[in-house]
């Protein structure tokens, strides 16, 4: 790596891009002083298990505009997960590309030490932590409801629990001691560093005077769409002047779009006589639920709220149901994980100035890189080929809804170029 400028990894969404994108950006290369940014973004679908507001093409070319170097593709099956294997997906990704010294990302708590010493005694795990977690986690609690009060009993002082309380009340937080987590068990050389969020809390959904939270601005969006109206004037000084130019032309998706896909998806299922629970993150229970309620033809949103229980957050369900609709299985899921989590490198875009960046990849990645769709079947192993053609799937899927509402026939994965500015 040391013939190499210094690279900087960024893992994000951009669901949608906004001013506080753009800070992170413009901040995260000045702290590491790099020449390149590296963004791994999710797709088409987002953490939540829920498709991300505009496709994955139009992000990246804000991103692209804003600052970002390189835009490469997180795989849906990892896009759409926890922050446990979203975080290990994209630092696997990052590492293999060999080029890249630090990994830069957002923190309500700004403070590196405090997020690396809770992430070191989370990757430890001692004995007794494990088992009160797996006595909350019994009692019906959430995953991350079980780690804080586990934590909370195990910790020796005061300020230790109030600490770890802290931290893991707060999404970015969660996320960076997961990237920071993914870094130790690869024994990454990456440098992680964090910058404290500014501006809005991370689930705010009403707009800030400056740096709202992407929540408040997706419901703005979705708010002031269509009918004559238009987000703009409201947005102003929200998203990037550039960014706002490409949203005019652009329909943005909610997950109830998706609404008729899944009630099919369910349907078919009970038909084929094939049992939800194969599908990532549908336990017996949830199962048992989805099944009682398949006839329940409400909207993607209406299904979620009408299966969510204290044991099962608004985001698992969402999720479990977005794994059914994309076909993405707990086998499927369980061997990527095993074969490190990605097979290849997309790339959805990058800078004309930037292109020797795209030399450096390629003498030290572990992963061949994909520019044009048509050249996987000659790149590829069958295996990740076949993992590629199931991404593929997922892109197809969010392509077909996004015509039904526009009525613009965008291009497909086969026939879209790699934006290039």
């Amino acid at each position: 790596m040391t013939d190499f400028p210094t690279i900087t990894g960024i893992i994000a969404e951009y669901n949608p891009f906004h001013s506080g994108h753009a800070f992170h950006l413009q901040e995260s290369r000045l702290r590491t002083g790099a020449s390149y940014t590296v963004v791994v973004m999710s797709g088409d679908f987002v953490q939540r298990g829920v498709p991300a507001i505009y496709d994955k093409y139009l992000r990246t070319r804000m991103a692209l505009l804003s600052g970002a170097d390189l835009v490469l593709e997180l795989p849906p099956a990892f896009a759409v997960s926890s922050a446990e294997d979203f975080a290990s997906c994209a630092v696997s990704l990052l590492d293999q590309l060999g080029v890249v010294s630090h990994i830069c990302f957002g923190s309500e708590c700004g403070d590196i030490k405090r997020l690396t010493d809770l992430a070191d005694l989370l990757l430890e795990e001692p004995a007794p932590l494990s088992r009160l977690i797996k006595e909350h986690l019994s009692a019906g609690c959430s995953y991350p409801r079980a780690l804080e009060a586990a934590l909370t009993t195990c910790l020796p002082a005061q300020k230790q629990r109030d600490s770890a309380s802290s931290l893991l009340s707060s999404p970015n937080n969660t996320l960076g001691i997961e990237y920071i987590k993914a870094l130790r068990r690869r024994q990454s050389t990456i440098i992680p560093m964090t910058l404290p969020r500014i501006g809005a809390g991370y689930n705010d959904e009403e707009l800030a005077p400056a740096f709202s939270s992407a929540s408040a601005i997706r419901k703005t969006i979705l708010e002031h769409t269509g009918y004559g109206q238009n987000p703009d004037m409201l947005l102003s000084g929200q998203i990037p002047l550039a960014c706002l130019e490409l949203m005019k032309s652009a329909t943005p998706l909610c997950p109830d779009d998706f609404s008729v896909l899944l009630s099919y998806r369910l349907l078919e299922l009970q038909y084929q006589n094939i049992s939800p629970e194969i599908f990532a993150g549908v336990s017996p229970g949830l199962c048992a639920r989805i099944q009682k309620q398949l006839l329940h033809f409400t909207a993607f949103q209406g299904r979620v709220a009408a299966l969510k229980t204290k044991q099962y957050t608004y985001t698992h369900i969402s999720r479990s149901l977005m794994h059914i609709l994309l076909h993405m299985t707990a086998e499927d899921v369980s061997r990527r994980k095993q074969e490190d989590y990605c097979s290849y490198i997309r790339i959805l875009g990058f800078r004309k100035k930037a292109a020797s960046l795209l030399g450096y990849i390629k003498k030290a990645s572990k992963l061949p890189l994909i520019t044009k769709t048509a050249d996987a079947s000659r790149i590829l192993s069958p295996h990740a080929l076949e993992q590629f053609q199931r991404d593929l799937f997922c892109s197809h899927i969010y392509q077909s809804v996004l015509e039904q509402k526009s009525g613009i026939r965008p291009e497909n994965e086969y026939t879209h170029s790699v934006i290039v500015v």
